[in-house]
């Protein structure tokens, strides 16, 4: 048998189940989350069956501008939710965000689909798309990790930070500290992810196609280079993101100009 088994409406109806338990524990200890429950069940059925319908037309593309177009625009929304993600601060990170992530993300994915896989040609939507999905939302979540922690330590460090600039330290040497512990904790749920696969869990890609009915040893090799990837991706956009938003943090003279985020 090959290709995934079909699921019916029923079938779906019944998975509804797994958010019924959610919700009724949410009120039961009064977690207050049964409006985001619903929100999110709502939202997720939505556009992944949008999603579904558009790929359609999606992979039948041939002209690379419209795929990397496309692509770019994926991007776009990534770097909204994080915008939506990290409390608001005086500090305006969206441009240089959106901007590290269009980069590195499109040298990654460029990498990965037209010289390790090797699809012909490179812009192979089929390819392209998907490995490109998997790259901007795990590195999403890094990138809003490692902002937020950017953020929190400037404000939380300021004293410090503050009066290294006041003993001659520029900028960049008084917040070394707080970058390289931005950039850790953007990193550390990728590595994570790597200690445990294969062991504590299969991951999503490599269950995916043993359900399509691949050989086993084939998305075995997918999944490490995508597993690779989610942490190279995540390395340099945290990497680019935290070091043109460092900057955004202090004025020409080196003064810390960012102030407590909004409530």
């Amino acid at each position: 048998m090959t290709g995934a088994m079909d699921i019916g409406i029923p079938q779906l109806l019944i998975a509804l189940l797994f958010i019924v338990t959610a919700g009724v524990a949410s009120l039961r200890l009064r977690l207050g989350l049964e409006r985001d429950l619903l929100w999110g069940t709502l939202r997720t059925v939505a556009q992944l069956v949008l999603m579904g319908f558009v790929l359609i037309y999606v992979f039948q593309l041939r002209q690379w501008y419209l795929i990397v177009g496309l692509y770019t625009v994926m991007i776009l929304f990534a770097a909204w939710i994080i915008r939506g993600r990290v409390r608001s601060t005086s500090v305006s990170y969206f441009l240089p965000t959106f901007m590290s992530m269009a980069v590195s993300y499109l040298v990654i994915n460029v990498l990965v689909v037209a010289v390790i896989v090797q699809a012909d040609p490179w812009y192979l939507p089929k390819y392209f798309i998907p490995l490109g999905g998997m790259i901007i939302g795990n590195s999403m979540n890094a990138i809003a990790i490692a902002l937020d922690r950017l953020f929190s330590d400037l404000i939380g460090k300021r004293a410090r930070i503050e009066l290294l600039i006041s003993l001659g330290a520029t900028a960049r040497e008084a917040s070394a500290e707080v970058y390289r512990d931005a950039i850790r904790a953007g990193m550390i749920p990728s590595i994570n992810a790597m200690m445990g696969v294969g062991v504590v869990f299969i991951p999503g890609m490599m269950t995916g196609q043993i359900i399509a009915g691949s050989d086993p040893l084939v998305a075995v090799k997918y999944q490490i280079v995508v597993m690779l990837m989610l942490v190279g991706s995540t390395a340099l956009g945290s990497l680019l993101v935290i070091s043109l938003v460092r900057r955004r943090c202090f004025s020409a003279d080196h003064r810390l100009t960012i102030r407590e985020r909004s409530s």
